[in-house]
C-alpha cells in the first residue's frame, strides 16, 4: 500500500517509523528533512550518468539503465539498512519532486507488505515550507534577546534557560559556530545554508508562538551562514536582556569555553591572523606572543579590551531596541550561571506578562 502524504507537520511525520531520502548523497548533504536517513536509489555518479544519457541519447535508454541502477540499489538497502525491519514497518519516502525515484522504491517496498508513504512534491515541498516560514511569513516572532559583551556566557545561559522551561533557539548550536573568528567548531563543519534553515525551521515549528522565545543576540551572519529575514527582523525589534560580568571572569570563561581551540596546535594563531586587516602589526604581534607563550587568560583579556568590547559598543549604538533589563553576574562559575539563568527566566516571565493584552 502506497500513501501520498502532503502534511509536513511534526504530528503527521511522527506516524512513520523512518523518513527515507532516496536522493543521491550529494543532494542529501546539501539539505534534507531533519531526521531523514539517506538510502539513495541512484549514487552521485549513477545520477549524473542517467542524466547525461537522457539529454544526449534517449529518454528510453536513460530510464532502462536508471531502472537497473535503482533495482540493484534498493536490493542492497533491503539486505543491509532495512534488513531488520519487521512486517509493520512504515516508512515515508521522498525524492526531489516526489516522482520516479521515490515511487520506484515505494513500489518495491509496498510489494513486501509495508505501508509506505511518499511525500507529495518531494523535497521541493519541504523547501517551500522552509522558505515560507523563514522568509515570507509576515507573522512576527516573539523573541527576547540574551545580549552582552564577549565572554558573558550567553550561549551557556541560553542552555540553562531551556532547562528551566523557557522556549529557546540555539542559533550558534544550529550553525555549528560561536560567531567570531575563533568560533568554528573543530569537531564538525558548518552546515550548508539550506541545511541550517531546515534545522531552524524544524526547531521553530515545535515552539508555541504565543510564548516568548529566547535567542542569543547575533549579527546577520554566524560564521558563513546568513540569518533568514524573518528571524533577523524579529531580533532587531526584540527586547534585550543584557548580561554583565567582570572582565576577569569573562576571560576565565573564555579560556574554558575555547579549550578545544587552545589545545589544537596552531588554531589560536590562525584565528588571530584573520584579524590582521583590523589591527596594527604591533597589536597582532602582541597577541601572537601571548598565544605562543600559553598566556591564554591574558590573550582573552587583550582581545576583549582591544577588539571585541569596542565592536560590541558600536553594535549597541546601532541597536534598534533598548535594553529591557541588565543582569549583573558576579562570576561565571556553574553557580553563577545558574543564578543568571534564573534571573533571566524571571525577567522573561515579567516581560511576557507586560506584553500580554
Amino acid at each position: 500500500m502506497i500513501e501520498e502524504v502532503a502534511d509536513l507537520s511534526p504530528q503527521a511525520l511522527a506516524r512513520f517509523d523512518a523518513i527515507i531520502d532516496v536522493r543521491s548523497p550529494a543532494e542529501f548533504a546539501e539539505d534534507r528533512i531533519p531526521g531523514a536517513i539517506n538510502l539513495p536509489v541512484l549514487s552521485n555518479e549513477e545520477r549524473a550518468e542517467v542524466g547525461t544519457i537522457y539529454l544526449r541519447k534517449s529518454r528510453f535508454l536513460a530510464r532502462r539503465i536508471g531502472a537497473a541502477f535503482v533495482a540493484r540499489n534498493v536490493a542492497a538497502h533491503l539486505e543491509t539498512a532495512l534488513a531488520d525491519r519487521g512486517a509493520k514497518f512504515r516508512p515515508l519516502l521522498y525524492c526531489w519532486r516526489g516522482g520516479m525515484r521515490s515511487n520506484a522504491m515505494a513500489t518495491i517496498l509496498a510489494q513486501i507488505g509495508w505501508r509506505v508513504g511518499v511525500l507529495k512534491g518531494g523535497y521541493r515541498t519541504w523547501r517551500r515550507a522552509v522558505v515560507a516560514a523563514l522568509a515570507d511569513d509576515p507573522v512576527p516572532l516573539s523573541l527576547i534577546l540574551i545580549d552582552g559583551e564577549t565572554g558573558t556566557a550567553k550561549t551557556e545561559i541560553l542552555r540553562r534557560l531551556s532547562a528551566l522551561g523557557v522556549q529557546t533557539i540555539d542559533l550558534e548550536g544550529l550553525a555549528a559556530h560561536k560567531g567570531s573568528v575563533f568560533g568554528a567548531e573543530l569537531s564538525r563543519a558548518q552546515p550548508t545554508q539550506k541545511l541550517f534553515e531546515s534545522a531552524l525551521f524544524d526547531r521553530l515549528r515545535t515552539l508555541d508562538p504565543a510564548r516568548p522565545i529566547a535567542v542569543e543576540a547575533e549579527s546577520s551572519r554566524i560564521g558563513r551562514l546568513v540569518l533568514p529575514k524573518r528571524i533577523l527582523t524579529a531580533m532587531r525589534a526584540a527586547p534585550r536582556i543584557i548580561i554583565e560580568a567582570p572582565a576577569a571572569a569573562r576571560a576565565d570563561y573564555l579560556t574554558r569555553a575555547y579549550r578545544d581551540l587552545i589545545e589544537t596546535p596552531g588554531a589560536v594563531e590562525r584565528a588571530i591572523d584573520r584579524l590582521r586587516p583590523f589591527h596594527s602589526k604591533e597589536t597582532i604581534g602582541g597577541w601572537l606572543t601571548l598565544a605562543t607563550d600559553g598566556r591564554h587568560h591574558d590573550l582573552a583579556a587583550a582581545l576583549m579590551r582591544d577588539h571585541y568590547d569596542p565592536l560590541y559598543a558600536r553594535s549597541r549604538k546601532r541597536a534598534e531596541s533598548a535594553p529591557a533589563a541588565t543582569l549583573k553576574a558576579r562570576d561565571l562559575s556553574d553557580e553563577g550561571l545558574d543564578a543568571a539563568a534564573r534571573a533571566a527566566a524571571e525577567t522573561i516571565t515579567r516581560l511576557s506578562r507586560r506584553s500580554s493584552p
